[in-house]
């Protein structure tokens, strides 16, 4: 009996830690120095450990919010009570009073969609303002009165909003002085520091708001008791933090020490460790004092007026800046201000797409409306680095092919290297052959599949063969290939190309690429060619006319599509491997020299390949496929036919139980071995 005794109180405590620790969340700043806080805008930790939300400057935002999201609902219909306690210091930027306050914030990201400076704190915008999709709830402690007016007149007051500006409750910022109900007021932005308790009951539904000078203890009575559910307000887990902004009038605005508590209340602070700010002190109001100040404001504005009057004029002179001997060959140079208001402000709206190498935005130009792609590359690269990449961009800015994006030009501007691309509407190939099967406007057909074949062919002939250099792309994928808006497509992402003159040979020695296009040799020795953009390509025929990716998992097990479609050719039944969503509406012909050529193009062994000007021939049929050669007329040709000849071109038998399950394997190697070189 007492074992078992023993056992069960062992379960209640394993269960009732479980519960309690799932129930709570505390946590306390004693100023922030060690804290891992979000934070953005504006918002930066001081060498003393004082959070700054914001400086003294116009129109400016600053967020800071706990890192780890609060489970605010756990598992219960009501919103669990909580207890904050911070202190605030808010300081004007002179005598005068400024603006315009700060809250707390509870929130369902630690982000806020186009968040705007002044009445809206950096929570909200003119558009959302009010919104109850925002679920954000607040308490401004705010210095400024004038929201929805026509204009700001001073503040000093707390509020309690709901998903907008609007106070549901408001009150002046006083406390209750000496332990009587006689109220003081407290004035926000005098510069002194200010304690602050938020209180929610979450059973009785009823939030608590108190103020207090520093030194003081908590009044007994809140300057705000108002009944509110929250639940109806809030989402299951939310974020916890400060916002602040300045609008025309500015202040900065300090948070000193925190504390949070879930479900009790929040730990005291110690408020004689805390890192105070000292308040400035405005110059003395004298008639000398106001003479020199004068004065000294006239010659920095002359010398002010005189150095931008210098740049104004260099600008125009120059039209750019100031380009070093080594960028004079470049493409053109875009001003980076263009580029900035092309893409909004790099906005992420206009982000069109991620790659190893940076984001890609679309843009459009503010001088002649033209559209354009922005990929925008962070690089910590040294000076020479630099002009080894300048290099690549000269060449790639003279390549000049209809089935290749255009690089229009280029922008350096701090860490940030800015490529500018003609921009191509309809997006990437494998978007369009994975993602719009049932979309009728963008479906492939064959004779677009088709068409994207031919005219990539055409662009590796260019590359590879026609150009005043080879170049090898290194990287020939589906989603590296752009439609434009007559469905015709364009390779792109040279990120990873390599030039070298005719005659030449290639000392190119990364491993780069992406699983599933890899040839077999480039795993063995790290050495591209034109033959490794040939196997990619293979692949990518292959893919066009399966409609599968390169590697597909399936029945526990990687299937190789290469091997799929010699397995379906294996048991006569290569037509099989035809994408299910063409419903056999293509051109057999085509169809078997597409099969055929990707098979032949990734085989296994390089010198097997065939070259880019030979794949062009079998595929405008200015010559048969070894495969197809001396096969009779369509009525008449099998599958076993087909067979028998890729058997005669070592496709096949040995090939796939000793090459293929192993040479075409030999691209599944991890991601990370594949960053070298890029």
């Amino acid at each position: 009996m007492a074992p078992s005794f023993s056992f069960l109180i062992i379960i209640l405590f394993v269960l009732f830690n479980f519960f309690f620790i799932s129930q709570s969340l505390n946590f306390t700043y004693n100023g922030f120095n060690s804290s891992s806080l979000l934070q953005d805008g504006s918002s930066l930790i001081e060498p003393n450990g004082a959070l700054r939300l914001t400086e003294n400057k116009r129109n400016v935002i600053g967020h800071a919010f706990y890192p780890t999201p609060i489970p605010i609902f756990n598992n219960s219909p009501n919103a669990s009570s909580f207890s904050t306690y911070f202190v605030f210091q808010i300081i004007p930027s002179s005598a005068n009073r400024g603006g315009f306050g700060l809250a707390f914030v509870l929130a369902p990201s630690p982000r806020f969609p186009d968040p705007e400076p002044g009445h809206y704190l950096g929570i909200f915008n003119s558009r959302n303002d009010g919104s109850p999709s925002n679920h954000v709830f607040l308490v401004e402690f705010d210095t400024m009165n004038g929201h929805e007016e026509n204009s700001d007149t001073e503040g000093n007051h707390v509020g309690i909003n709901v998903n907008g500006m609007k106070s549901m409750a408001t009150d002046s910022a006083t406390f209750a002085f000496n332990g009587t109900r006689e109220n003081k007021e407290i004035i926000m932005e005098s510069g002194t520091p200010i304690q602050a308790w938020i209180e929610y009951d979450g059973h009785r539904k009823i939030l608590n708001v108190t103020l207090s000078p520093l030194l003081n203890p908590k009044p007994a009575t809140p300057l705000m008791s108002e009944n509110l559910d929250l639940s109806n307000y809030l989402r299951s887990s939310m974020y916890a933090g400060f916002s602040a902004a300045t609008g025309e009038k500015v202040s900065s605005h300090y948070i000193l020490g925190w504390s949070f508590k879930l479900n009790g209340m929040a730990d005291p602070l110690n408020l004689d460790g805390l890192p105070v700010k000292p308040i400035e002190k405005s110059p003395r109001n004298n008639a000398k004092a106001r003479k020199v100040l004068i004065v000294t404001f006239s010659v920095l504005l002359l010398f002010l007026l005189m150095v931008l009057g210098s740049i104004f004029l260099y600008r125009r002179m120059m039209k750019f800046e100031h380009l070093e001997d080594w960028e004079l060959d470049c493409p053109r140079r875009f001003r980076y201000w263009d580029l900035y208001k092309a893409t909004k402000g790099f906005k992420e709206s206009e982000m069109i797409g991620i790659g190893g190498f940076g984001a890609v935005y679309r843009g459009v130009l503010p001088t002649n409306g033209t559209e354009i792609a922005v990929k925008k590359i962070m690089s910590n690269n040294s000076i020479q680095g630099i002009r080894e990449f300048a290099a690549e961009i000269e060449s790639l800015g003279r390549l000049r092919h209809k089935n290749l994006v255009n690089l229009q030009g280029w922008c350096k501007h701090k860490k940030d290297l800015l490529l500018v691309y003609d921009y191509v509407p309809n997006g990437s190939l494998d978007s369009l052959l994975y993602k719009s099967e049932n979309v009728s406007t963008n479906f492939l057909d064959w004779e677009k599949r088709f068409n994207i074949i031919k005219g990539i062919a055409s662009g590796l002939l260019y590359l590879h063969e026609e150009w005043e250099k080879i170049v090898i792309h290194r990287d020939v994928k589906s989603s590296n290939i752009l439609i434009d808006g007559n469905m015709n497509p364009r390779l792109g992402d040279f990120g990873l190309a390599r030039f070298y003159d005719h005659g030449k040979i290639s000392h190119t020695t990364n491993v780069v690429g992406t699983i599933g296009y890899i040839a077999p040799e480039l795993t063995r020795t790290g050495k591209a060619s034109t033959r490794t953009d040939i196997f990619a390509f293979g692949i990518l025929l292959l893919e066009l006319a399966c409609g599968r990716a390169p590697i597909v998992f399936e029945m526990d097990r990687d299937v190789i599509l290469a091997d799929w479609v010699v397995e379906c050719m294996q048991v006569n039944s290569i037509f099989d491997a035809v994408d299910v969503n063409l419903k056999s509406d293509y051109v057999v012909e085509e169809m078997e020299i597409v099969l055929g050529l990707g098979l032949l193009c990734s085989h296994p062994k390089e010198e097997k390949r065939p070259n880019m000007r030979q794949v062009m021939k079998y595929l405008n049929r200015e010559e048969l496929l070894p495969l197809l050669d001396q096969l009779s007329s369509v009525g008449s040709r099998r599958s076993e036919e087909i067979t028998s000849r890729l058997l005669a071109l070592g496709l096949s038998d040995s090939i796939i139980t000793n090459a293929v399950h192993n040479s075409f394997s030999e691209g599944e190697m991890s991601s990370s071995s594949l960053n070298t070189g890029r």
